[in-house]
């Protein structure tokens, strides 16, 4: 029995709206806090624009200054509005992945059901109720896709300028935007071509067209206003911690990450720059390989993307991992996957974690020398994570969607 889409977004929205009503009685009388420490932060950098002040006078916030003044209803009005549009935007994005698959063909059944694997997915519930703002970056990643498999290059344009302005990560679907806009593209035709190899590929597909230039423009327009403004209002503090920042970060604590322990040991030398900025070459390589052999299918290729990102990132934290966990309900009428082979895929994924966790533990609260047994366990999470991503290719069968008339 399946319930109809109302009820399961209803339904949604009000076990994260329970959690967060929880989460505050927790808050006020346990010792541990439900509520993200980033919530705090958010909440501070708002009261420091309530006060005529820069968001960044908050020490560690790294984030656009747009998020601080969305969040100043929690000054004015009450402390948790931020977490009631942190879980809105979280079922929004369960509804948008709903609409990308009924979208490409997807049954309305089948659509649901890859809908609810994020509506009641404890992950994203708890993350979400917790005060973090990622749920704001799925809206704003799957609203660019379904945009773009409408065609509707200008809503599709501005949605990705947001998104790039709000985290820098999705200029990593960048290359395969621009090859999605081939010529197929603009006849609205959705046909795919038959040639799946990057030698086949004709040069002159890569030339300009229409719908790209559009798509650049417009894109290139909203970012360079957003950027232009907040740097109007924040100075070069706001370039520096929203996007310098990130591009340099070398964490040297503990992380997923599975060159957390060399940034560690190399962190004093001469060559720990020049080591920090080369670990981006991996993902500079696989991300241009898997744009021009999945672009055609944009949200696999960007589920690809982002997962290829995050595990061979130089910093990985759990908020990481739903930056790909909001497109994987995109890939399931995609998997040629036996349902034993996806549960022993989701415990391996869980069991990587935990094998971290527990070391971590240890470090962060009894303080005791676990570096080297978390750099293994990372080593152990980076293999499972290379593994899942050979078995999602393998599983990976083109489809034949019938794309809804536009």
């Amino acid at each position: 029995m399946s319930y109809p889409l109302p009820t399961c977004l209803t339904l949604g929205f009000l076990i994260r709206l329970l959690l967060v009503v929880c989460g505050e009685w927790q808050d006020r009388t346990m010792l541990v806090k439900y509520t993200d420490v980033d919530y705090y932060v958010f909440s501070d950098a708002a009261r420091h624009i309530t006060q005529g002040e820069s968001p960044y006078n908050r020490p560690t916030y790294r984030y656009s200054p747009l998020l601080a003044l969305m969040m100043t209803p929690n000054i004015y009005l009450s402390p948790v509005f931020g977490k009631v549009i942190f879980i809105l935007a979280d079922v929004l994005a369960g509804y948008i992945i709903y609409l990308i698959l009924t979208q490409q063909g997807t049954p309305e059944r089948k659509s649901l059901l890859c809908a609810g694997l994020w509506l009641f997915n404890p992950l994203p519930i708890t993350v979400s109720s917790r005060g973090n703002a990622e749920s704001v970056m799925a809206v704003l990643v799957l609203s660019t896709l379904y945009c773009m498999i409408r065609r509707k290059t200008k809503m599709a344009a501005v949605c990705y300028a947001i998104s790039v302005h709000v985290k820098i990560y999705p200029i990593t679907y960048a290359l395969a935007i621009y090859l999605f806009l081939n010529s197929a593209y603009m006849c609205n035709t959705g046909k795919k071509q038959e040639s799946n190899s990057i030698l086949q590929i004709n040069l002159r597909s890569l030339w300009l067209n229409e719908a790209r230039i559009l798509f650049i423009l417009t894109a290139g327009m909203i970012f360079m206003g957003l950027t232009a403004v907040c740097y109007l209002w924040c100075g070069h503090t706001f370039l520096q911690e929203t996007y310098f920042y990130h591009l340099t970060r070398r964490d040297i604590r503990h992380n997923f990450s599975v060159y957390f322990y060399m940034l560690y040991l190399t962190d004093e030398t001469e060559h720990s720059f020049v080591m920090g900025l080369l670990v981006f070459l991996p993902q500079l390589v696989l991300l241009v390989i898997f744009s021009f052999k999945f672009y055609r299918d944009l949200p696999f290729c960007c589920f690809i993307h982002t997962f290829v990102f995050v595990t061979f990132n130089k910093v990985c934290t759990s908020q990481y991992f739903l930056w790909y966990l909001c497109l994987l309900p995109l890939l399931i009428p995609s998997l040629s996957l036996q349902w034993t082979h996806a549960a022993i895929m989701v415990l391996l994924w869980f069991f990587g974690q935990a094998m971290w966790l527990a070391p971590a533990y240890y470090l962060e609260f009894e303080g005791a020398n676990t570096f080297l047994y978390i750099w293994i366990a990372g080593l152990t999470f980076f293999m499972v994570n290379v593994g899942l991503l050979q078995r999602i290719l393998v599983a990976y069968r083109v489809p034949d969607r019938k794309e809804k008339t536009l």
